[in-house]
């Protein structure tokens, strides 16, 4: 396959996507857990904070979230600091655009993923932990986070798999990332086919590499869950 000397770009496009897969996965997990945690929560206001944050974002198209974040960023962050006194004009570029709309619409989903893992978790155990003496927060990292982890991470998974791909979205705002790159190469080389595939092969194997590393890791989540029923 001849790339006319565009295989490096192609490599720095890749890098990219795997930078802002992370990034976004990263702002996602933390969103999910805060997500979840307001939607089980006994308070009303919470709940219905929580409740807003999945129903809009999960309402709202990928692409559009992206063009919304990158272009209304801007407008948004210099409305609030104009109630400070500071009138500067502020804009997020295209990485953190992309990070910030992917991480939204991941966390969003990964919200319904942690909700459902944490009703899974008997209530007896948290309160067994409570009566000797833990607090909340130790609580929730000893006791419920480990089995929540374990079996929130196969529906965690599948959506980073989602988002990995989703990256190509990016592109719209100008991310040098793989499909920005590519089209870059066709409109030199005119050979869409060449390029495009060669994309194509680029995120397959990502998906395949990110599938082992999912395999490994729900195998090491479930040692001490298999050792414990042996």
């Amino acid at each position: 396959m001849n790339l006319h000397g565009f295989g490096p770009q192609l490599l720095l496009g890749t890098l990219m996507t795997v930078r802002l897969a992370l990034s976004a996965v990263s702002v996602g997990l933390v969103l999910g857990l805060l997500g979840a945690t307001a939607k089980s929560s006994r308070h009303a206001t919470l709940r219905l904070m929580g409740e807003g944050y999945t129903t809009i974002v999960r309402g709202i198209p990928e692409l559009l979230m992206v063009l919304i974040v990158y272009f209304g960023s801007s407008t948004m962050i210099g409305a609030v600091l104009r109630q400070f006194g500071i009138d500067t004009y502020v804009e997020l570029g295209p990485f953190l655009s992309g990070t910030v709309a992917l991480g939204l619409t991941f966390g969003a989903y990964a919200t319904e993923v942690f909700r459902g893992a944490l009703l899974t978790v008997p209530r007896g155990q948290i309160e067994a932990a409570q009566s000797l003496g833990l607090g909340r927060w130790h609580c929730f990292h000893r006791i419920v986070l480990p089995q929540l982890w374990r079996i929130a991470l196969p529906g965690l998974g599948n959506l980073f798999m989602v988002l990995l791909k989703d990256t190509a979205l990016i592109s719209v705002v100008g991310l040098d990332e793989i499909m920005r790159k590519a089209q870059i190469a066709v409109g030199d080389t005119r050979e869409p086919f060449t390029f495009y595939g060669c994309a194509a092969l680029i995120y397959l194997g990502l998906t395949v590499v990110t599938s082992g590393g999912l395999m490994a890791l729900e195998h090491r989540a479930n040692r001490g869950y298999r050792r414990a029923r042996s």
